[in-house]
């Protein structure tokens, strides 16, 4: 028995990087997958992809009508939604307090509270009645930045703070009906971008950071794969594992907490 069999499992972002490792790995746990994603076309490498498998919609996480549209599709053709992952998000590619312009960091603010705090809230409201119903849960992407400085810029790493706060309300607010958890990855190979108010929107994450550097600063000393950190969020999904859970956040570090983010195990024959 797998852990999400005939489960109705909708992802925002599952075009790529985690949100497509994400699909990947529900489908190989026996769930049924719908996903939001903005790029027009990587909804349609998805669908080119996996067929009638996966319902692949084109749309905007802050944009409640496109969430709505794609629940409604859900119910139509799934008939019940069991699980949200909110997912989506971008990066501010480490911009700093004392080199961004005023103009820039308020309007980076926006966009990127809008997809990283925003865009998990218009999806909890889109999804909320369907899970009620289900007695499903949600479970929402943070990152290593939900926890520690450095994992990215101010405006980033107030938005994964805020995300903690959203899912602990959230966990208050659907009890007992709904679980809502979170799952925060460090680093790992990804399509993640910043925001366009930074002009950053064509810029990857991959950009910025290379596999020998996030290896460096985590304790286990490898550079994840997306498909790495797809574990925690079948577990919180999964009814079978899962029954007690609600307001939890795995931070998925790599190590990072046994030691912070500056000091490098050196010398040791491990």
């Amino acid at each position: 028995m797998s852990d999400l069999d005939n489960e109705v499992v909708f992802i925002t972002g599952g075009g790529s990087g985690l949100g497509l490792a994400l699909i990947e790995r529900c489908l190989e746990e026996g769930a049924r997958v719908a996903t939001l994603e903005l790029s027009a076309a990587k909804v349609a490498q998805l669908q080119q992809r996996f067929g009638e498998r996966v319902v692949a919609i084109q749309g905007n996480v802050t944009c409640y009508e496109d969430y709505q549209r794609a629940v409604d599709s859900i119910i139509t053709r799934f008939g019940r939604l069991d699980c949200f992952i909110g997912n989506a998000g971008i990066w501010d590619h480490n911009a700093s307090l004392l080199a961004t312009d005023p103009r820039q960091l308020s309007r980076g603010f926006t966009e990127l509270f809008n997809v990283n705090v925003l865009g998990y809230l218009l999806g909890a409201k889109a999804c909320a009645d369907a899970l009620i119903a289900s007695e499903g849960s949600m479970i929402f992407t943070l990152s290593n930045a939900a926890w520690y400085p450095g994992g990215g810029g101010p405006l980033y790493t107030a938005s994964k703070h805020a995300a903690t706060g959203l899912i602990r309300q959230l966990a208050y607010e659907l009890a007992p009906k709904v679980r809502v958890n979170g799952v925060g990855p460090c680093g790992m190979a990804s399509d993640l971008r910043g925001p366009q108010a930074l002009g950053q929107d064509d810029k990857r994450i991959m950009d910025s950071l290379t596999p020998e550097n996030v290896a460096a600063i985590l304790p286990l000393q490898f550079f994840p794969q997306a498909a790495d950190f797809t574990g925690p969020y079948v577990m919180l999904a999964s009814r079978r594992n899962n029954r007690a859970l609600s307001g939890v956040m795995i931070n998925a570090d790599g190590g990072l907490a046994i030691r912070g983010i500056r000091h490098v195990a050196a010398g040791l024959d491990l």
